[in-house]
C-alpha cells in the first residue's frame, strides 16, 4: 500500500480560516464607514490622524466632491484603507470621538460643584480654594450670595451662570 494521498505524521497541517463571501462584504463595508468618519472631519482633526499619504489625499478629494463622484471616491477610500492597519486608525477616530463625552462629563461635574458651592456656602469655597489657591475667595463668596437672593426673590439666574463660568475657567484650564 502507498501512502501519496497522506501526509507524513510529523508533518503539522496549517489551518485554513474559511471566511464567508458575506462577511468579506460586511468587513468592506465598515471600512468604508471608518472612510466616511474620515471624509466627514475638519482639517485639525484629521491632521491627529496616522494615514499614510494616498489615503489622506483621497479623503482630502474626497471633501471636495459631490454627488457620485464623492460616493466612488468613497468606494476608493474603503480599497485603500484594506492595504493599511487600521488599529491606528481606529484608535484615533475613537479618542476624537471620546473627547467629547469626556467634555460633557467634565461640564456636568462642574454643574454639581456649583449647586454644592450654592447650598454649602464657605465650607465648599475653602475646599475650592484648597485646589485652586489663586482663585479669588472674596469674588466667589459675593457670587454665591447672589446667586442664593436670586433664587429666593425668582429672579433670572445671573450669578447662577456667573459661578459656572468662573469655575469652568478654573479647572478646565488646568
Amino acid at each position: 500500500m502507498s501512502r501519496k494521498n497522506q501526509k507524513a505524521p510529523w508533518e503539522e497541517e496549517e489551518e485554513i480560516i474559511w471566511v464567508s463571501k458575506s462577511e468579506m462584504k460586511r468587513d468592506m463595508e465598515a471600512l468604508q464607514k471608518m472612510g466616511e468618519e474620515l471624509v466627514e472631519l475638519k482639517p485639525g482633526a484629521l491632521a491627529k490622524i496616522p494615514l499614510d499619504e494616498e489615503l489622506l489625499e483621497a479623503v482630502k478629494d474626497a471633501q471636495r466632491f459631490k454627488n457620485e463622484a464623492r460616493r466612488r471616491q468613497l468606494q476608493r477610500i474603503g480599497k485603500l484603507m484594506r492595504q493599511v492597519e487600521i488599529e491606528p486608525i481606529q484608535t484615533a477616530l475613537d479618542k476624537l470621538n471620546n473627547k467629547h463625552s469626556q467634555t460633557t462629563a467634565q461640564l456636568r461635574k462642574l454643574e454639581q460643584k456649583r449647586d454644592k458651592l450654592i447650598e454649602n456656602g464657605d465650607s465648599m469655597i475653602n475646599a475650592i480654594m484648597v485646589d485652586h489657591p489663586d482663585a479669588d475667595r472674596q469674588h466667589l463668596r459675593q457670587l454665591v450670595r447672589q446667586a442664593k437672593k436670586e433664587k429666593e426673590q425668582n429672579k433670572p439666574a445671573k450669578a447662577y451662570r456667573e459661578i459656572f463660568q468662573y469655575l469652568k475657567e478654573l479647572y478646565i484650564e488646568d
